[in-house]
């Protein structure tokens, strides 16, 4: 490592940089701030060694402009007046280790194995995402379309504030990587990133999983559960589709934003939990308010930052989108797949796609594995793609498919399922309409794109 000793006493740098040396690592010194912010200013340190006394100044006013040019410096405090209030003060402006004196050889380079631990923990992660970008090119955060970059680059900017969020966009469009990204972009990415799917669960089991339970709080709970929100401590709370949150927990999920205080089913002792809040929804949330299914309150705790994602049909980057797809396709599946046919390729312009991201690496993992040759062609993609009677989109699938029609049950299915959704003003009333179950429902939802 290079290692950066900054204290007005000669004879501790030497002594440090003997013990440094020995173990191999490049030493410079600094006996004073402007001396140590020159040197940072020249990069390619890894750890500060920084004195709280240095002469008439302090070394913890060093730490931001150490930060300052180098953002992964690792600073560890030295100061022979330990206290423990000197040492929250430290880590707070964001000191990486507070060392007191005298200290031995085998401390100092305890601190530094544990450095090199965590530099190697963060480049692992970083080189993991690089891999996922690579591997996965809808989870790519980048896009020459306007309206997506505009996300993008909000998402950036609202990452580095403690407000909620809240994503919206159509089903498929990319709203629980954004949230991802935001979490990853954040202060609190060490911490963990936590979703909770509200249309999956009945307002009992929901709120069980959000803020957990007691022990016989009902009939199943044989054991304590700590919930979610207590699992997202330090880190991110994401909701996805909040807007099929269900009426009873709206009034609790209003109450932990506001105070960030919270009791356990069945539980009367209150907790309280350090998250941030991020939430997705494809529904109509000004609508909602105003049918009354969704509280208004609620809705402006949630709606500190907007973020809107565009449904793809509104995208101009379709055609680099499905290259991506295609070439990451070819690897999974081992074959030389070079290129769409321009008939494939103008069919999959004019389709609207309706289920959006979702739906698009459907269709071109369905072509991937069709292809006879190294393209994908009309034969290749679905029909509802490759024939414009089959129609796309949610008024064409509405309208056109009827019951003794020449279609598949799936085919069917969604049609119905689109239909009672349209017609609908909630979720719950459409799983009610369609006798099946919120959870069963929302699966559904998610195998159509819609």
């Amino acid at each position: 490592m290079r290692i950066l000793i900054v204290d007005d006493e000669p004879n501790i740098r030497r002594t440090l940089r003997a013990t440094f040396e020995v173990g191999g690592h490049a030493v410079e010194e600094a006996g004073s701030v402007p001396a140590a912010v020159a040197a940072a200013g020249k990069g390619g340190f890894d750890v500060a060694l920084v004195d709280v006394r240095l002469g008439t100044e302090s070394g913890l006013d060093l730490i931001e402009p150490l930060l300052a040019h180098l953002p992964r410096l690792a600073i560890v405090i030295i100061t022979a007046h330990a206290t423990i209030d000197l040492a929250v003060e430290a880590m707070r402006r964001g000191a990486f280790d507070f060392l007191p004196k005298p200290f031995t050889p085998a401390q100092v380079r305890a601190i530094l194995e544990r450095v090199g631990r965590l530099r190697g923990l963060k480049d692992r992660v970083a080189d993991l995402e690089d891999q996922v970008r690579a591997e996965i090119p809808e989870a790519e955060l980048d896009s020459p379309d306007p309206a997506t970059r505009r996300a993008f680059e909000l998402a950036r900017r609202a990452a580095q504030a403690e407000a909620a969020v809240l994503v919206r966009g159509e089903s498929g469009t990319g709203k629980g990587v954004l949230a991802r990204a935001l979490h990853a972009w954040s202060k609190r990415a060490q911490g963990p990133f936590v979703t909770v799917s509200c249309p999956s669960l009945s307002a009992e089991l929901l709120e069980s999983e959000l803020f957990g339970h007691v022990r016989g709080a009902f009939t199943s709970a044989v054991r304590d559960a700590a919930g979610k929100v207590s699992v997202a401590e330090g880190g991110t709370l994401f909701l996805d589709e909040v807007g099929d949150l269900p009426t009873p927990l709206q009034p609790k999920l209003l109450r932990f934003l506001q105070e960030r205080k919270y009791e356990r089913v069945g539980d009367t002792a209150t907790r309280a939990a350090d998250v941030r809040i991020v939430a997705a929804t494809n529904r109509d949330l000004e609508a909602a308010v105003a049918a009354g299914t969704f509280r208004e309150d609620l809705f402006y705790r949630l709606n500190v930052v907007e973020i809107h994602l565009p449904p793809l049909r509104a995208r101009t980057d379709l055609p680099d989108l499905a290259d991506r797809l295609l070439a990451f396709f070819a690897r999974q599946t081992g074959r030389r797949l070079t290129r769409f046919t321009d008939e494939a390729r103008a069919a999959m312009t004019r389709h609207p796609w309706p289920g959006n991201l979702r739906e698009l690496r459907n269709t071109i993992e369905r072509g991937a594995i069709l292809a006879e040759g190294p393209e994908v062609g009309l034969a290749d993609l679905p029909d509802r793609i490759a024939s414009p009677r089959a129609g796309a989109g949610p008024s064409a699938a509405g309208d056109r498919v009827e019951v003794g029609a020449q279609v598949s049950l799936d085919r069917l299915e969604e049609a119905h399922i689109r239909r009672i959704l349209g017609s609908t003003n909630s979720r719950e009333e459409a799983a009610h309409i369609l006798g099946i179950d919120p959870s069963t429902l929302y699966r559904k939802r998610k195998q159509f794109g819609l």
